[in-house]
């Protein structure tokens, strides 16, 4: 059964050999010369040396400029996209603090930290963005676009959910579902998105915005890294708490909702994506997600095509993401 972590507990345990990801007795002390999880020491490098803040990103002003000579489908995607990820990185940074009450591993706990601090980065970035690009008015509806979009208010809605069920219910399953709905949302959600800020700048338009998601992905692609890892050791450690029909069923479902909008956002009217495209991407990163936490692919297959010019899915898998630590370690800096 889940226990909420005490702040003090003089009684604890935080020798390595008794120590577990979850369910274990830490005093609260963060001893972090003395780590069981080596992954995490060398995340932890990697995450602090990517520090970067919205501010510092120039060109946003030439953006402001550009930004009234979108195509119309182009327009509405980029509101449409900044909202939906607006409130990703919103939910991540309140829910996190959730995780963290229950994961008794310290060098694990300091990385949850690490990005609840980046998320909140990211959700003053796209403020910095709408701040300088749009005028005051179209940001308000911008942040609020889920009250006119049912499409979006239904994701929203759907991932909403699953956290406040663990926070509300914080038993084992419902910790699970919230795991995995936390890698699905770090791991798939955002890169369609991404994909269309890349194809933006590709096209020689919003050049500061697709810099500063460049920052953004960056990171997120370490939070990526880190959840993969969490699931290993709870699979590893708590193998009665791992249930490969919940996984199933929430990829299937993430992968539904995630054609679904951006086929909804980005149609076949956005230069360099249509919606054939879009879907089997979706299907071939599910699938790769899959891979990460050593789970059989349980989707349909599906490939990237290399006769193809639309650069969008070459950049966002430019960066191939695995679990060993060299490939965290060398992953390249954004420009």
């Amino acid at each position: 059964m889940l226990k909420k972590n005490q702040i003090f507990n003089p009684t604890g345990d935080d020798s390595l050999e008794n120590r577990t990801i979850i369910k274990g007795r830490t005093t609260g002390l963060f001893n972090l010369n003395a780590v069981k999880y080596p992954w995490a020491k060398a995340m932890y490098q990697v995450m602090i040396g990517n520090f970067w803040v919205p501010e510092k990103v120039s060109g946003l002003t030439e953006d402001a400029n550009m930004y009234s000579k979108l195509l119309p489908a182009e327009g509405r995607a980029y509101r449409g996209i900044i909202s939906f990820l607006t409130f990703l990185d919103s939910i991540q940074t309140v829910n996190l603090p959730n995780f963290s009450d229950y994961v008794t591993s310290p060098e694990v706990n300091l990385l949850l930290s690490i990005q609840s601090f980046q998320e909140a980065i990211h959700s003053q970035s796209y403020t910095t963005i709408l701040e300088t690009v749009v005028d005051a008015q179209e940001r308000d509806q911008i942040y609020y676009y889920w009250r006119e979009d049912k499409v979006l208010f239904e994701r929203n809605e759907y991932i909403g959910q699953i956290y406040q069920d663990f926070k509300d219910t914080p038993s084992d399953a419902n910790f699970f579902r919230a795991l995995i709905g936390n890698f699905l949302l770090e791991s798939l959600y955002f890169y369609n998105g991404f994909a269309f800020f890349d194809t933006l700048a590709y096209n020689s338009k919003m050049i500061a915005t697709g810099r500063m998601i460049n920052y953004i992905r960056r990171d997120e692609l370490t939070h990526v890294v880190l959840f993969a890892n969490i699931i290993k050791e709870i699979r590893q450690e708590f193998p009665e708490m791992y249930d490969a029909k919940v996984v199933r069923s929430l990829f299937e479902e993430a992968v539904k909702q995630e054609i679904l909008w951006s086929q909804h956002i980005l149609g076949d009217d956005v230069p360099g994506m249509t919606r054939q495209t879009t879907e089997q991407y979706t299907r071939w990163l599910a699938n790769d997600r899959l891979r990460m936490i050593k789970t059989l692919c349980i989707l349909r297959r599906w490939s990237i095509p290399t006769n193809t010019s639309r650069p969008w899915r070459i950049t966002t898998a430019r960066r191939p993401i695995s679990l060993s630590l060299p490939s965290l370690i060398t992953l390249s800096p954004a420009p």
